[in-house]
Parts: C-alpha cells; structure tokens; sequence
C-alpha cells in the first residue's frame, strides 16, 4: 500500500482536495482508503443508538454492521493516541491511502496553502513536503519545500503527481 499525506494548517483546504483526490483517482481504477486525523475529541455514535449504549456501558471496541457497511470503534481510554503506522495496519490493502492531518507523521505530504488564511510555515519536523498546492503563486521553498508548486484547482494535476510519486501506474 503506498502512503501520501494531504496537511496544512486549519481551514487550508485540505478536506476538499482529500475528496476531490479520491474522486479523481477512483474514477482511474485505483482503490483509495482515506484516514483523517482530528485534533479534538469526536464522536461518530449518537446518545440513544444501541452501539452507544455498548460503549458507554464500557465495551472496549464496538462492531457496527449492516448490508452496506461497518465501523468499528476503539476506545482509547487514557492510553496514547494511535500512531499513523498502526492505523494503517487496520485497514485492508488498496493501491493508495491519503492521509489528512498527521502533520508530523514520515509520509511524504502535499502542503495546502492559502495565504490569505495561512501565514506560518509548518515546522521542521512536517517533513517531508514533497510538494505545495495553493491558490496563489507562491515559492515552495518559502514553505520547506523543495518540491514543485501545483495550483488547488488543477486536481489532474495534482493527483498526476501523487500517482507518480507513488509509482503508482493505471489498474489493467
């Protein structure tokens, strides 16, 4: 499975070109698995739902199953936020996973920069970025980036670049 990484600051853009990027390279025959990082609690289950009354009476992790799909949910309780490398191993194999967040993580990333709303260079430690996409003419290395300047709404080219990358070539 090949592992590339969407990041940038809050309100970059980075959920829409994670969608677009699914949309665009399913649509070529690839299988895409997506994990998105988020930075408060959340919670996908509804107070009165039979599997919320599961994990709130203290289940460990609760199977949802239907026709059309399934979740699954771990409690992680006080242990340690799961690392990037162990979530990956929860999922099936698939030719790409795009990974939303994970600032800090080893995979190499696409930047999403707006500098109307995003002024502050990620730190050292978000390498690698092997590439910035932005809305405005902007210089790469201004943002730790040795890697090429790709425009937002250009989602060919920017998921021609990933699938490069990734040596990644069409399904057969």
């Amino acid at each position: 499975m090949q592992v590339f990484g969407v990041t940038g600051w809050k309100n970059s853009g980075k959920t829409t070109l994670v969608a677009r990027l699914v949309e665009n390279i399913s649509a070529r025959g690839f299988q895409v698995s997506t994990i998105k990082h988020a930075h408060c609690d959340f919670d996908i289950d509804k107070p009165g739902s039979d599997s919320y009354t599961h994990r709130e009476a203290g289940a460990a992790q609760v199977l949802l199953s239907s026709n059309r799909r399934w979740a699954l949910m771990s409690e992680v309780g006080d242990e340690q936020e799961p690392e990037l490398d162990e979530l990956l191993q929860q999922l099936r194999p698939v030719d790409l996973v795009i990974v939303e967040g994970f600032k800090m993580g080893q995979q190499p990333k696409i930047q999403v920069v707006r500098p109307s709303n995003n002024t502050e260079v990620l730190p050292a430690e978000a390498q690698p970025i092997v590439a910035i996409a932005s809305d405005e003419t902007i210089t790469p290395s201004d943002y730790r980036c040795a890697g090429p300047l790709l425009a937002l709404d250009d989602i060919d080219a920017i998921a021609n670049f990933v699938l490069d990358y990734c040596g990644l070539t069409r399904p057969s």
